[in-house]
């Protein structure tokens, strides 16, 4: 039976970021040097494939320090985590490794700074979100106010409207974010802003190749965890762009066949959190049901690398 023809049109880049690469290789680095077994506090990053490998490896994930014994080395996941976590490791004498981001320790530091200059901080995030909590923790109670929409800015009880400064999550749609920030500074002129966006590197390049390749595809697949902002932001991004069906699936037995029949060509990306083993696992599936074409979609190129923290870089 002759397969239907299937142009795939493949973003790039696509996957894992260099703040994901460096929080699994800790994980990795740490099994390694300490022996299993090693905690993890939260997810090191939203992807079960990726958590469930290390799993297997001798990582053992928990939501809190209390599920940690004291003799064990424990991590912090890639989202970053309130002041108090360390803290409270370092009371308890524990052998801890920050797997935070680079990038969102950009955004602590940015807070810290314009807490101590007076100002009163308003973040654009989604609330519950680890990297949410974890940005916000970083600042007494009360310190920074959340907003997730440009009607929350018009809610906002503010202390001062001429000591203000915000801050974003960094997994957030770049548009999505725009219309806030544009509430913000049209609420209060004087609210300071960051030096340079907050919304990281990848999220903005995986937004963008999604917009170009909305533009050629009749649906698009991205291949990512429900739980990840990143990837539920780019099927956001490529149904805005008007891909007429988009869909999150986290391995090729969650594709919904039905939705693509007749589709003559499809999209395919992957957040940052989402190994390519499972984009190659969606590629194959695609080509037992069709006669896949593949162009690749550049819109940029990345080549950035965060080092390891020095204490997994020193003998044992």
């Amino acid at each position: 039976m002759t397969k239907p023809p299937l142009t795939l049109y493949l973003a790039a880049p696509r996957g894992f970021c260099a703040g994901v690469d460096r929080a699994i290789k800790i994980v990795e680095m740490a099994l390694s040097k300490w022996g299993a077994p090693v905690y993890v506090r939260h997810e090191i990053v939203h992807n079960r494939y990726v958590v469930d490998d290390l799993r297997a490896k001798g990582a053992v994930f928990v939501e809190e320090l209390d599920d940690c014994p004291d003799d064990r080395p424990v991590i912090f996941s890639a989202h970053g985590v309130p002041r108090s976590v360390p803290a409270e490791a370092a009371a308890r004498r524990m052998l801890y490794v920050d797997a935070t981001c680079p990038l969102v320790s950009k955004v602590h530091i940015e807070a810290e700074r314009h807490h101590e200059k007076g100002l009163q901080i308003v973040m654009i995030g989604h609330a519950g979100h680890p990297e949410t909590i974890g940005t916000m923790g970083q600042l007494p109670p009360g310190a920074v106010l959340l907003v997730e929409t440009p009607q929350d800015v018009a809610a906002l009880d503010v202390r001062d409207p001429a000591r203000l400064a915000f801050v974003t999550q960094t997994t957030l749609s770049i548009d999505d974010t725009a219309e806030i920030v544009a509430a913000l500074r049209s609420r209060f002129p004087a609210i300071v802003g960051p030096h340079k966006e907050d919304i990281c590197y990848a999220t903005t390049n995986r937004q963008e190749a999604v917009k170009v390749m909305a533009a050629h595809a009749e649906a698009m697949l991205v291949v990512g965890a429900p739980n990840s902002s990143n990837s539920r932001r780019l099927v956001e991004v490529g149904a805005r762009a008007g891909c007429t069906y988009a869909q999150l699936v986290q391995r090729a037995t969650d594709i919904d066949w039905r939705a693509l029949e007749g589709i003559t060509s499809l999209g395919l990306t992957a957040g940052a959190s989402a190994p390519e083993v499972l984009v190659n696992e969606v590629i194959d599936a695609l080509r037992s049901r069709y006669d896949v074409t593949v162009e690749t979609i550049e819109t940029a190129q990345e080549s950035v690398e965060f080092k390891v923290p020095r204490v997994l870089r020193e003998p044992a």
